[in-house]
Parts: C-alpha cells; structure tokens; sequence
C-alpha cells in the first residue's frame, strides 16, 4: 500500500499549487509499466513489472525457450519493492490452500499463485533483486511453471538424458545422484534434458518428457567430478539445500523433449556394479508422490504415470561414474 500523505504535506503542496493525484488507488500499488514475453518449456507467459531488472531476469531464465504449445498465457505480476538490506532472504515456506499455492520467505518476499485464474502475482525486496540466482529460482521461475505443472504436464522427480533417440529417465531420493549422473552423461555426448525435474507432456502417453536443458543445477560436492564447478557461487534451493547453478556449455547436446524408453532408478548404496531389473509397483508409487496439481486433474496424472511405466524399469547399481555413463550408454543402445 502507498504511503499516505499527512495533512501538513497536502497543505504545502497546495499553497505551492502542485498538482496532487489520487486517481490510482492506494491498494493497487505501483504502476506495472515494464512488459515482456516469454515461453518457459514452450509455454506463452506474458510479465508486467514494475522493474526492468526483473523483467531482464525472467527473459534471461526462459530465453532458451521458443514458443511451441497454443495455450492461454500464463500472467504474471511481478511488484519490487524498495529496502535498503543486502542480505539475501530466507528460503521460502510454501502453503496451499487451493486453488491458491503462497509461497513466503518474509513480509517483502512472497508470492500468491493462483492455478484456477492461471495468474502468479510476486512481491519481491530489492535486497532479494541483488540476489539473482535467488530470485530467479524461488520466485520468477516458480511464477509460470506451477500453472504448467497444473494443466499441460506431470512432473516427475528424475533427471533425463537420451542417446541415439532413446530417452533415460534417472530416479532417487534427493542426494542419489540423478543431477551428478545426468551431467556427466551430458559431458560424454548424451542429449541433456534435465538434472533432477522433467515433465511428461499430458495426454501423450506418458512417454514424451520435456525439461530445462538449458541450465544444471548440481550440489557442491559435484564440483569434485567437474572442475569447471569449482568456486562458483552456491545459492539455496527448496527445504535449504545449496546447490551450485551453471548455463549448459557449448559442449552439451541440449535436448527439449526425448521419449522415454528406460527408467532406471540409481543405487549407489549396495557396493555394487550391476544393472538389474526393478519393481514397477515400487516406481509407481514413487512417481504418484510428486504428480501433484489440482485434485480435478488426479485422473490424467495417473493415466500419464501409467503410461510411462510401459517404459523398461531398471535399478543402476554403481560406485564408479564412468562405469555408470557407460552402462546408460550401452542400455540405450540395446534398445535400438
């Protein structure tokens, strides 16, 4: 809300004949005069703001990206407000109380995202602005891809790369290695669709998966197996985890879509160095947890998880990395 003028302030302003304008009404706040469009995954999204630092942010997080589906745009407001802090906010709390998903790192950071209105409306400090990679990833990545993930697609927890045409979906909690292992598959010639994120385009099967391939995100100690990570920054990630952020180099094959033929979910636990057929009630499971949206929709979303279990289902068992690119390698051609 504006800041309400005292009656000593109106008065000299009327005896020095300044005009005053009321017309805007204190509760809409600032004016929204920057617009841009963008496609994050081929989706149109149209931004308004009040900052042309947040416009260039968001253009920058989906500039990879032409248009490709013929949805309804996807609307985001995005309001800066002003603060002399520096230090970067706090990781996000995220809250839903349908249709509506808040996402709340503290009274200056917040954002309402409403997945029946198809609308995202961010408030965000110019101290998180000076966090970009922050900001980027909390709030102006989130603003378009929750409605995607609502209405155009069903998100699955696993990496993917392809080889020869021939898509491999990699699984695992959090820390089993899926951004590591997609990384290097991608620095030893596969196609890189995603590091720990895809999508399964709905009412196709179940089998075309789509993701970001233009930017891998990996945990600090990834930086061990990949020189080129060392001393780069690290910021967090959701329930705090850091991670460290990199555009996909000119040396990776990026990929915007593959079809899904292997699912192979990593071990990395048993010591030992094998490929082994996996349970396909156990990757059912797994999947349904994080296909998430609006209960409307529960249906679709469990006729896209069944269809991508017609997929091979696989268990990598594995210690050394290149033992492991190699055996994907190698699956992925037996299929051919």
């Amino acid at each position: 809300m504006a800041e309400m003028m005292s009656v000593e302030e109106i008065e000299a302003a009327c005896n020095a004949s300044r005009p005053l304008d009321f017309a805007r009404h204190p509760l809409e706040g600032p004016e929204l005069k920057h617009h841009a469009k963008a496609s994050p995954y081929g989706f149109p999204a149209r931004l308004r703001s009040n900052s042309a630092k947040a416009l260039s942010l968001y253009q920058e997080a989906w500039k990879a990206f032409p248009r490709k589906f013929d949805t309804p745009e996807i609307h985001v407001d995005v309001t800066v407000v002003p603060g002399d802090g520096v230090e970067c906010p706090p990781t996000p709390n995220f809250r839903i109380l349908l249709p509506l998903m808040i996402s709340m790192a503290d009274a200056d950071n917040y954002s309402v995202i409403d997945l029946e209105r198809n609308t995202t409306t961010v408030v965000i400090s110019e101290a998180a602005m000076r966090h970009p990679l922050y900001a980027t990833y909390f709030f102006l990545e989130h603003a378009a891809s929750c409605h995607i993930t609502n209405r155009y697609v069903t998100p699955v927890h696993a990496g993917c790369v392809e080889w020869a045409g021939s898509g491999v979906l990699l699984c695992g909690d959090s820390g089993a290695g899926k951004s590591t292992l997609s990384y290097a598959c991608a620095r030893a010639g596969f196609g890189y669709i995603s590091d720990d994120a895809s999508f399964l385009l709905r009412g196709l099967g179940g089998r075309i998966a789509l993701g970001n391939p233009y930017k891998v995100r990996l945990r600090p100690e990834a930086a061990r197996f990949f020189p080129e990570m060392r001393d780069l920054p690290i910021t967090p990630r959701a329930a705090g985890k850091p991670s460290i952020e990199v555009a996909a180099s000119a040396g990776i094959r990026s990929c915007a879509e593959t079809r899904v033929n292997h699912i192979v979910f990593l071990n990395r636990r048993s010591g030992r160095e094998q490929l082994s057929s996996y349970r396909a009630d156990i990757a059912r499971s797994f999947f349904r947890q994080t296909a998430w949206g609006v209960p409307a929709q529960q249906q679709e979303r469990d006729r896209d998880v069944e269809g991508l279990l017609t997929a091979q289902l696989h268990e990598l068992h594995y210690s050394d990395l290149d033992w492991a690119v190699h055996r994907l390698r190698k699956l992925a051609e037996e299929s051919l």
